[in-house]
């Protein structure tokens, strides 16, 4: 006897009606409400193998509406994946379960994405569509030939972030992204109308989307809208007319179902309505294998896209590069010998820039951009020629004025596989993106941001675009490696290790004002430590100054000032507190013993550098906005020379 796809979709509905009502905490609505479109996605449409869920050439399936986290659990267990298990579902969003609240990839397999914040699932799906027809360029349709979908809803519509993620969609062209629109006219406050009034079809349609509406309960004409999506060469977005809480007869369609459990009456009422007379976490047996059935469609497709790879002359580099390994013996090595051998005063943005030059004639997989500042990020090398809708074999994105559409990009791209991404803005600016680099780090992704123009050193700008808080605001983000170097060579150390780490993001912040060569010997990357210690006192020791970035020149030319009065000065440069943190503590007590005055430098706030220098230390720095001003007058109006530090040290040892 064939089950019916309504009865495929009340699997979905029961599941996840019965998961919240268990929790007593979660969003049933959408799952119920978008049940069918579901079903006729992964029965008809989706390419999958529940066996292999990292198979290289499935569809990617992202939940951007990631609140109605039950409908991807529901699919997942229903299919055949290994997790989550009826007992994970059966204790969502309690600790031991891998169904947490919102989707996490790192907990299940068959999450594309981890998403919570609406529409940065979105956003991080054009990332994966970016990647898809990059690699396709590269390795053909044979090994790289699918596709990106996406299920969101009217929040992930409305925020900021969608407007830039459709915008870079459409300017590229991306087709083979469909965006499945659970368009319920519910939020949690109400009727979209009490905050909405746009026109979203027409919004898209303006970006150079393809816009298809349908009735999201009749599977016919999803069937429909979705194949007219398929035959469109634009992205599309595929508008799904659903109730929300589809079955609740008395909550269905009202914010009442949209974040709260139904309730064992209306839960109750839900049964009798749909006709499903199965006990809680029970899916009757015809309906368990029907699903199976569908779950198992995907081996075949799997099994021939495997034959053709084994057949292909790229198939070791195809490897490599989706598993996210660099080549074999991949260093820098010999690029750093050429700054040791010629000595050169840069700009640390630039030497970024000469070090990238270097590192994607290296790397093939690299694939940068920069959010219309490239002139001043310095992101764009010769190896990198733009990626445009004519051209996906391009290696570099111009994302426009989008920071934040930029780093939940960078994000699928670092998800899907294949490529490292990079992307630059000015370091102010990671107030717009810091979703989307927060999201990197809870996912524990290789994605690499350049923040240039990293203090007052940016000059007569002025405070707007002056960093004050930036750098100390980043490294209090748990797996991001925030690194400041201070002449070329630590900027290409810096490079090394985030490239080299391909288990979270990183952030080098970067100057706009040339600074002096402070490494003139080989060694190794005395970046990896975190902090090493560049000059040692000469007379007796009284205390460390320990600087990052463009204060690093100050405070070697404050321990000169100092010496000179018999004072002895170490002077330890800090790119990385992470990397310094996980140093042995012997090696730190030896860089920073607490028998001696510690005083740290850097051009941002303060704050948080006394677990350094402790409470009695001295810490120079900046605790307001900035000014504008040439860079040179505001180092000095701020107290941050050599002439004005020195003395204060030598007071504070007397």
């Amino acid at each position: 006897m064939t089950v019916s796809e309504k009865s495929l979709a009340n699997a979905i509905r029961a599941l996840s009606m019965d998961a919240v009502q268990a929790a007593n905490s979660g969003h049933p609505g959408m799952p119920m409400g978008m049940a069918d479109v579901a079903t006729v996605l992964f029965k008809d449409y989706l390419k999958f193998d529940p066996k292999a869920p990292k198979w290289a050439d499935r569809d990617r399936f992202v939940l951007s509406a990631g609140h109605g986290s039950m409908l991807i659990y529901s699919l997942l267990h229903l299919t055949g994946y290994a997790k989550p298990t009826m007992e994970d579902i059966a204790n969502f969003r309690q600790l031991s379960s891998p169904c947490a609240g919102h989707p996490e990839n790192f907990e299940l397999a068959g999450v594309e994405a981890t998403t919570g914040p609406l529409g940065s699932g979105l956003a991080t799906a054009v990332g994966m569509a970016i990647a898809e027809r990059h690699l396709n360029t590269q390795f053909g349709d044979e090994i790289v030939d699918h596709r990106t979908w996406v299920l969101a809803g009217d929040g992930c519509l409305m925020e900021g972030i969608n407007h830039e993620a459709i915008g870079l969609a459409g300017h590229l062209n991306l087709g083979r992204l469909i965006v499945l629109w659970d368009d319920n006219k519910i939020t949690i406050d109400g009727a979209v109308d009490l905050s909405s009034s746009e026109d979203v079809r027409a919004r898209y349609a303006a970006t150079g989307w393809h816009v298809v509406s349908c009735d999201g309960h009749d599977v016919a004409d999803v069937r429909r809208a979705i194949d007219e999506a398929l035959a469109d060469p634009r992205p599309s977005l595929v508008a799904c007319a659903t109730k929300i809480g589809y079955g609740a007869p008395n909550k269905a369609g009202t914010s009442g179902v949209h974040g709260s459990a139904l309730g064992e009456a209306e839960v109750a009422a839900a049964r009798e309505f749909l006709g499903w007379t199965a006990e809680p976490f029970v899916i009757p047996e015809d309906i368990a294998a029907a699903w199976q059935a569908i779950g198992a469609k995907g081996g075949d497709a799997h099994a021939a896209w495997a034959d053709r790879l084994g057949a292909n002359g790229q198939k070791a580099e195809f490897e490599r590069r989706m598993a996210g390994e660099l080549p074999g013996g991949f260093s820098l090595d010999a690029y750093i010998d050429t700054l040791i051998a010629n000595p050169q005063k840069v700009a640390t943005r630039k030497a970024s820039e000469l070090t990238l030059g270097a590192i994607n004639d290296l790397l093939p997989e690299t694939l940068g951009g920069s959010a219309d500042l490239t002139g001043s990020n310095n992101t764009k090398t010769k190896s990198t020629g733009p990626l445009t809708k004519d051209d996906y074999s391009g290696r570099y994105v111009y994302y426009g004025i989008r920071e934040f559409g930029m780093a939940c990009a960078m994000n699928g791209m670092a998800l899907h596989g294949g490529v490292i991404p990079y992307g630059g803005t000015f370091l102010v600016f990671s107030d717009y993106m810091r979703g989307g680099i927060r999201l990197a780090a809870l996912q524990q992704i290789r994605a690499i941001h350049v923040l240039t123009h990293d203090s007052i050193g940016l000059g007569e700008d002025g405070p707007t675009h002056q960093p004050i808080e930036h750098v100390m605001s980043l490294r209090m983000i748990p797996n991001l490696d925030v690194y400041r170097p201070a002449d070329i060579v630590e900027t290409a150390e810096c490079w090394e290790l985030a490239l080299k780490d391909a288990t979270g993001p990183s952030v080098l912040a970067l100057t706009r004002q040339n600074l002096p060569q402070l490494r003139t010997e080989k060694s190794e990357n005395l970046s990896a430590k975190g902090a090493y210690r560049l000059k040692a006192a000469t007379a007796e020791r009284k205390v460390v100054l320990v600087a990052t970035g463009s204060e690093v020149e100050i405070a070697v030319a404050t321990a000169a000032l100092l010496e000179e009065q018999g004072i002895g000065a170490d002077v330890v440069s800090m790119p990385s507190w992470a990397h310094f943190d996980a140093q042995p503590q012997a090696y730190k007590d030896d860089l920073l013993p607490h028998h001696v005055l510690r005083a740290s430098i850097e051009a941002g706030t303060t704050f948080g550098w006394e677990r350094y220098v402790g409470i009695a230390g001295l810490r120079f720095g900046i605790d307001t906005f900035g000014a504008s001003a040439p860079a040179e007058v505001l180092y000095d109006h701020f107290g941050l020379t050599a002439a004005k530090i020195a003395p204060q040290i030598a007071a504070a040892l007397d």
